[in-house]
């Protein structure tokens, strides 16, 4: 108790630490060199925190209420602080607006003329892509920000909205390890990870939604309610199309068409929702992807070192992308035919290496895209997951669009601790 209490607070000061590092007005730190200490400081706490973790699996007690306070106190002052590492949240608040105002949010781009009335100085100046961007966001996220925009159209708004994401995250992992029979206080595993206490509580991104829905899946899915654990997939897809990989992993031979159909249902029932935009409907993707570099494979870790050697063939990306889908379809049928996970930990464990390979494989540099990996460690830490749901904090420093050095501090070490632990026996924890 003494232990984790120092541990956290050690955190909170290190996170108000560097929330003290922005300059009130700027839309990023400040300057160059904050952003620097500021990303020191995430190191720091990234290492407070793995002593954390590796304190409640070693001896853990009762510290449930402890962990749960440090989690909220880590939050509360980056809820009411202005998003300053990303820009993003000011696109859910003009989609939660335009939807307000009973428009299609896929239909213009910000900067269309139809949209002036809704424009003012607090949050349109800010909106990335707005001049040739349709929005990106699938249909579950944006009837997210369509009930914000309704109650009340603002940047705490919609971080109060991933709050409570959050707050259903964490309740479902509870509710996780009490029917794996695991310590309480393992929840800490999540809930003061840096990773998402900045990528959600301070820029309230929509991956906070995606952890709520994952973690809704997977309990629903312990406890047998397949159905509606289709329906909670379902979301958490349309939310950000990623969490689709851990649909084999959920998958059973008792119910497992019951939750393949409500999750079909689901997804076809939110496009219904705004399928009065047309094709325009799917948004920003298929742009987004050739900007990302994922199209032409620049924008791939493994791919832009293998371009540090010499020019790659024009079907390089096309291969590379094939491979890894064919791995993803492999893992899958494994998951979903061979082993079939059925337990609380064995389900958790499938689904993190099914979501650290999707990520690893295409790699973004977003840091915020893998905070989501944070949710099945909670009760499988396999060391090259956990690393992967933390160590990206360093992907905040600006590097001058580089897709390979930089990003080899934290693809190289996932590499090799998963090399680490398949060389060892299985359940040794992160030891």
């Amino acid at each position: 108790m003494i232990r984790l209490g120092l541990l956290g607070a050690i955190l909170l000061a290190l996170t108000l630490a560097g929330l003290s590092l922005h300059t009130p007005g700027a839309g990023t730190v400040g300057s160059p060199e904050a952003k620097v200490e500021l990303v020191i400081l995430l190191c720091v706490s990234g290492v407070v925190y793995f002593a954390a973790v590796a304190s409640v699996l070693r001896w853990p007690g009762r510290a449930v209420w402890l962990v749960l306070l440090v989690a909220v106190a880590l939050r509360l002052p980056l809820i009411f602080a202005p998003p300053f590492l990303s820009s993003d949240l000011y696109r859910y608040v003009w989609d939660g607006r335009v939807q307000a105002a009973g428009i299609n949010p896929y239909r213009y781009v910000p900067n269309d003329p139809a949209l002036a009335a809704l424009r003012d100085e607090a949050i349109f100046p800010h909106i990335n892509r707005a001049d040739y961007a349709h929005t990106i966001y699938p249909p579950a996220a944006q009837v997210v920000f369509a009930i914000v925009g309704r109650l009340g159209s603002s940047v705490t708004g919609l971080k109060l909205a991933m709050f409570g994401f959050e707050a259903l995250t964490v309740f479902c992992l509870l509710a996780l390890l009490k029917a794996a029979r695991l310590p309480a206080e393992r929840v800490l595993i999540y809930a003061w990870n840096p990773l998402p206490v900045w990528a959600f509580a301070g820029n309230g991104h929509v991956d906070a939604a995606v952890c709520g829905f994952v973690a809704l899946a997977l309990l629903l899915r312990v406890r047998r309610f397949d159905g509606w654990a289709g329906i909670a997939l379902g979301a958490a897809v349309l939310t950000k199309f990623l969490p689709a990989v851990i649909a084999p992993v959920l998958w059973s031979r008792r119910g497992g068409w019951r939750l393949a159909l409500s999750a079909v249902a689901t997804m076809l029932g939110l496009y219904a929702l705004y399928i009065g935009a047309g094709w325009r409907v799917f948004g920003f993707l298929s742009g987004y992807g050739a900007e990302e570099g994922l199209d032409s494979g620049s924008g791939i870790w493994l791919m832009a070192g293998l371009a540090q050697l010499g020019p790659l063939p024009l079907l390089a990306s096309k291969v590379y992308l094939g491979g890894l889908g064919l791995l993803l379809a492999g893992l899958a049928c494994w998951f979903a035919c061979v082993r079939r996970p059925d337990d609380a930990v064995a389900i958790c464990s499938a689904a993190g290496v099914m979501m650290a390979v999707l990520i690893f494989g295409i790699s973004p540099h977003y840091p915020w895209y893998f905070a989501w990996l944070a949710v099945p460690c909670v009760l499988a830490p396999t060391p090259a997951v956990l690393w992967l749901a933390t160590a990206p904090v360093l992907m905040y420093l600006d590097t001058h669009g580089d897709r390979f050095a930089w990003p080899s501090v934290v693809y190289v070490p996932a590499i090799l601790l998963a090399f680490w632990r398949s060389s060892t026996a299985p359940n040794k924890g992160i030891t």
